[in-house]
């Protein structure tokens, strides 16, 4: 079968479209024919080298498919389902053995591409609104990369949240898509000051949580952003990561709390992945939550895929199509 693989760290050049060996699901695995699987931006940091995994290795952390094998030791699962997955590497591939715990069925109604688009950035989305920091009403809340697919998608579960969305984008275009998705305030920080800004929106408030996937760039100046006892979620490093910060600035700023969190922590157990998926797709099927699925691309074109995703080219959701 064909896959993508990285057999040394580096740029999208890195990537090589290569024959493997199709595997062989163990007992409790179920062999996946990939229909569509997902790019996110923690792929480019593991093929880099920013985050440091074993080569050669196959890239991609979720896909949906269509069950042809499943192991001895598998219940509740037959050939031909329709299954979605993330938190296992190896999506980018014709074919996938996937431990059968990390499986989830694609209810009617949503697509393959739907489904891989949903279940990493869906449930990141849910996992930060819904638990690292709880949306309540009346909430106020920064958004970076308001137009990524993460971002379109915590924006309209902000909003069903009650909460009060300022996003963060870089043209206007990419500002109208967050408008869209149900954005109260956009900010164009290519051309204003996003700190100034949010002061401006909130008359010296300031918001109660920073979602951050910038890192670098944007971190300090999220942190000034925050209200009394605010909240800096940094999920992301699109800009590079933070390295240096002393903990200690975080008192006087208002005694604020800054986290983490990591989508692999967030779905640890096998009733986290079901609530978070489930109440993903259901927000799908009922109409609730709008995926932007724009960005296709053929397998063996994974390497222009990371440099569209890298330079800042896409909006929502990037599918690679085996």
């Amino acid at each position: 079968m064909k896959a993508i693989r990285v057999n040394q760290h580096g740029g999208p050049e890195a990537l090589s479209f290569e024959d493997v060996d199709k595997p062989s699901p163990g007992g409790q695995e179920v062999l996946v024919k990939v229909e569509s699987a997902g790019i996110n931006f923690i792929d480019t940091y593991q093929r880099s080298g920013l985050y440091q995994i074993p080569l050669p290795a196959t890239l991609g952390l979720e896909a949906a498919g269509t069950v042809v094998e499943t192991g001895a030791a598998v219940p509740g699962l037959k050939n031909g389902d329709r299954v979605a997955y993330t938190n296992v590497a190896g999506a980018y591939a014709e074919y996938a053995a996937v431990p059968a715990d990390k499986l989830v069925t694609i209810p009617d109604g949503v697509s393959f591409d739907q489904g891989a688009a949903a279940m990493l950035q869906g449930c990141t989305a849910h996992y930060l609104c819904m638990s690292t920091y709880k949306v309540q009403a009346g909430d106020r809340c920064l958004i970076h990369a308001a137009a990524g697919g993460v971002g379109l998608l915590l924006i309209q579960m902000v909003k069903m949240l009650g909460g009060t969305v300022i996003g963060t984008v870089s043209t206007e275009a990419k500002a109208e898509l967050a408008r869209q998705a149900g954005a109260d305030e956009v900010i164009l920080y290519s051309e204003q000051d996003f700190q100034a800004e949010v002061e401006r929106i909130t008359d010296g408030q300031g918001v109660n949580v920073a979602f951050d996937s910038v890192g670098k760039a944007t971190f300090e100046k999220s942190i000034d952003c925050l209200s009394r006892f605010g909240t800096m979620v940094l999920y992301g490093n699109a800009s590079g990561p933070v390295t240096e910060f002393n903990p200690a600035t975080l008192g006087p700023k208002g005694s604020l709390f800054l986290t983490r969190p990591t989508l692999f922590d967030y779905l640890a157990t096998r009733g986290d992945l079901e609530w978070r998926s489930s109440d993903v797709f259901n927000w799908i099927v009922e109409g609730k939550l709008g995926l932007r699925l724009e960005h296709f691309y053929p397998l063996a074109e994974a390497q222009s895929a990371h440099e569209a995703l890298e330079g800042r080219m896409t909006t929502g959701k990037v599918i690679l199509k085996p």
